[in-house]
């Protein structure tokens, strides 16, 4: 029994501390996350924003989850109750499984799996479920409404950010996300796909349903979406899953085309700043390029939402798949990792 605990005990000990670290760090930084996506708009429309709970407004969030706590949860008589509360479950869980996969610096990652892309795809499209529970469980026309358009919406786009995956994957000649970053020593693959960078930042905005895509919580449609229904602690965990999964496509940002925890200069003083320093502040500086869009552009129609995307990104970046290929095969370039 002893050399068991030792053998699997202790490394399985390890890894669970490691995920509740992660899960502890990741849940703190969307707090702040969230107060900075609303100090932006505020700074945007020239007003201070939160800035009464702490210091500056930085206990604001916290403050919020005391509230959403200790709020009565409000379920609808006509809802289906388990598959009601089921969906916030479900859509904050796959939010945060996606991070295991995810390399803040050289060697600090919970799983460095060879198919971590796939495995960070898998999960993105596992998403659409918890909105599709909570749209046909509330029974209600509203929600059920939003659920089908949002399902509608993320599938669309998921297609045009695999092409656009599937580039940098040539490009780079693994699965790997950590050999990916490492790839990109030379040059950071935001210069050589800067067509596909767009058009996944675009993707990104609309599989998370961001302004100017937020077609999902159109109020002027459909109230407040597929959460309308919720209350409390349920709407809580709909908010955190969102935010959560902003940070993670920012995170793939990074990996993918801006060069993850590499300097943007290998001299002093660059090099000497972690490089999970420079993961930081590049996913704070594509989350900033989130927030800025919902300030100056406006809210799409549903239909040229799906003209975008099926008529533009899916050609477009099978166009690229096709050139990135022709290019490598042609020069017979062979990938850096």
């Amino acid at each position: 029994m002893t050399e068991f605990l030792i053998a699997y005990g202790i490394p399985l000990a390890i890894i669970v501390g490691q995920s509740l670290a992660l899960i502890v760090a990741v849940l703190i930084v969307t707090a702040y996350v969230l107060l900075a996506d609303r100090k932006i708009w505020a700074a945007v429309q020239l007003r201070r924003g939160p800035n009464v709970v702490g210091a500056f407004g930085l206990l604001q969030s916290f403050a919020d989850l005391l509230k959403f706590v200790f709020k009565e949860v409000i379920i609808p008589a006509g809802a289906n109750k388990g598959v009601f509360l089921l969906a916030p479950l479900v859509t904050v869980t796959l939010a945060l499984s996606a991070w295991v996969v995810i390399p803040f610096d050289a060697g600090v990652v919970i799983s460095n799996i060879n198919v971590g892309v796939l495995y960070i795809f898998a999960i993105s499209s596992l998403g659409v479920y918890g909105v599709i529970m909570a749209g046909w469980a509330s029974n209600s026309k509203y929600p059920f409404l939003s659920a089908l358009r949002a399902a509608a919406q993320m599938v669309s786009y998921e297609v045009s950010i695999g092409f656009v995956i599937v580039t940098v994957l040539l490009t780079a000649g693994t699965l790997n996300l950590t050999e990916i970053v490492e790839a990109q020593k030379t040059v950071w693959y935001f210069i050589p796909h800067l067509p596909m960078f767009a058009i996944f930042f675009i993707s990104a905005l609309a599989e998370t349903n961001r302004p100017p895509f937020d077609l999902v919580e159109a109020e002027s449609e459909l109230v407040a979406g597929f959460m309308v229904e919720y209350s409390s602690t349920s709407y809580m965990m709909f908010m955190l899953g969102e935010y959560v999964s902003i940070l993670l496509m920012c995170a793939m940002t990074t990996i993918l085309f801006l060069g993850g925890w590499l300097p943007p200069f290998d001299i002093a003083p660059f090099n000497w700043v972690p490089g999970i320093v420079w993961f930081l502040l590049k996913v704070m500086f594509v989350f900033f390029m989130f927030a800025m869009v919902k300030a100056f552009v406006p809210r799409y129609r549903y239909d040229q939402l799906m003209r975008l995307g099926w008529k533009v990104f899916l050609p477009f970046s099978l166009f690229w798949v096709v050139l990135t290929a022709g290019v490598l095969v042609g020069f017979d370039i062979v990938p850096q990792h």
